[in-house]
């Protein structure tokens, strides 16, 4: 019988996890055994006894667990100091990995020959919509933005009429019109605030205006889409025109929540120090890419900071703040791409890497890197 294993998450402040103990029972039928470190949710409530209920097998230590296991499934990469604890040649590891920044970790798992599927390269395709734990973290994440945003500022967003006097609603303009950001849009509509958006993908714009907001209209010129449903980079001339055409509608509002992440690469700088300093005192900028690299001038990964009497909140791991519903999602995630690629028969996950999904998602395998896309990257790196 194949063991499934789920270590607890290293990552200080971490709360989120990989399995919740319905995933447990469709593991099991599978024809799994679940293997858990012990304390694996205890960050949201859930016991050691609860998963055991469910059919799951609590470790005798973390080392046993990595040892023991045929996949082990995670929300972050295993320290790089565990990976000499896994079976070599032989265990499957499926994790966010993020396999463009991190060449020394890549080489490693190569030295041990393990498998590594990683998350964030799922392809983005009908069939693997179910598995995207891109876009479900990223949906959470548009949420949270919102919310920390309306902490921040010291004004309500819904319009009030009182005898005291009649409250405007709350003006929020929102960068960027993907998953994470048409559920900031959705979010702050309900909240009762005046909302605008922006994307240089135009074809959004139908999907901005059913929400009930504004799409602010900017020639870029020749723009579009890559195959996978992402923003084309700009160059730097339509980034430029992209800035000047937006700071108005900045400096109008009450909050910007700015939402383009380039995977792999360093985010587009969205909104400058000059720009901030046209926006009213109070107001507050929410930055999603912060904690890698930013889409605001000044914005610090990790803290809220203040520039120009604006507060710039770059706090990240936004999906982490809702950590039950994001770990239902991500162990849904997990969960479904698990039983696409499981072998029924032979009760153990076949990895094809013709198939489809595999082809994309599978970055290090018998100690090579099988995918082509970082394997061009990191020699790049190191030519």
């Amino acid at each position: 019988m194949k063991i499934i294993a789920f270590p607890k998450e290293q990552h200080v402040g971490e709360n989120r996890t990989a399995l919740l103990p319905a995933n447990v029972k469709a593991y099991t039928l599978m024809g799994a055994q679940v293997l858990i470190e012990s304390g694996l949710g205890d960050n949201i409530f859930i016991t050691d006894q609860d998963y055991v209920d469910a059919g799951a097998k609590v470790a005798e230590s973390r080392e046993t667990l990595l040892k023991q296991a045929d996949i082990i499934l995670s929300i972050h990469k295993l320290p790089q100091q565990e990976l000499s604890n896994c079976q070599n040649n032989k265990a499957i590891l499926v994790s966010f990995l993020d396999p463009f920044n991190g060449a020394d970790y890549v080489k490693t798992l190569c030295e041990h020959k393990l498998t590594s599927i990683s998350m964030e390269m799922i392809p983005r395709i009908s069939r693997c919509q179910k598995m995207d734990a891109l876009s479900s973290q990223a949906s959470l994440a548009g949420y949270v933005m919102v919310a920390k945003g309306v902490n921040a500022l010291a004004s309500v967003l819904p319009m009030m009429m009182t005898p005291a006097g009649t409250i405007k609603p709350a003006k929020v303009f929102v960068i960027g019109a993907g998953v994470a950001g048409l559920q900031a849009i959705a979010t702050a509509k309900r909240l009762g605030a005046a909302v605008t958006a922006f994307d240089t993908r135009t074809v959004v714009a139908e999907q901005v205006q059913s929400l009930g907001a504004k799409f602010l209209e900017i020639d870029l010129g020749e723009t579009g889409q890559t195959g996978q449903g992402y923003a084309q980079v700009l160059t730097a001339e339509q980034m430029k025109i992209q800035q000047r055409e937006q700071a108005k509608c900045i400096a109008d509002s009450d909050i910007v929540i700015t939402t383009a992440q380039l995977f792999g690469r360093k985010p587009p700088q969205l909104i400058n120090k000059d720009t901030i300093k046209l926006m009213k005192p109070g107001s507050v900028i929410v930055d999603m890419a912060a904690e890698s690299g930013g889409n605001v001038e000044g914005s610090v990964a990790g803290q809220t900071v203040s520039i120009h009497n604006v507060k710039v909140v770059g706090t990240g791991n936004w999906s982490n703040e809702v950590a039950k519903d994001a770990s239902q999602m991500y162990g849904n995630n997990l969960f479904n791409l698990i039983s696409e690629c499981w072998d029924k028969e032979q009760a153990e996950f076949n990895l094809d890497l013709t198939d489809e999904i595999l082809q994309n998602a599978v970055i290090t395998y018998q100690g090579d890197v099988v995918n082509d896309v970082i394997k061009q990257h990191l020699n790049k790196e190191t030519a």
